[in-house]
């Protein structure tokens, strides 16, 4: 079971990293490992997967297909 608390931490760690490079964009694995600090813990790549999926639903972010890669940045209007 994924613990929701650590979703939502991911998803405003996420946010906040967005508030100070609005351009930015990146994989699932960049953000897990450079946008989000885990304190120190090792986390599941699984919870930052579940808070993109949270951000793309509150319209925070969107997708992006790059070739065979998929990116992740601030939904553009």
């Amino acid at each position: 079971m994924i613990d929701e608390r650590r979703i939502l931490e991911a998803a405003a760690a996420i946010k906040r990293y967005l508030a100070t490079r609005p351009n930015a964009a990146d994989t699932l694995e960049g953000i897990h490992h450079f946008w989000i600090d885990w304190g120190g813990q090792t986390e599941s790549i699984a919870i930052t997967a579940e808070a993109l999926k949270l951000l793309v639903t509150e319209e925070f972010l969107e997708q992006k297909n790059i070739g065979s890669r998929v990116l992740w940045r601030r939904k553009r209007i």
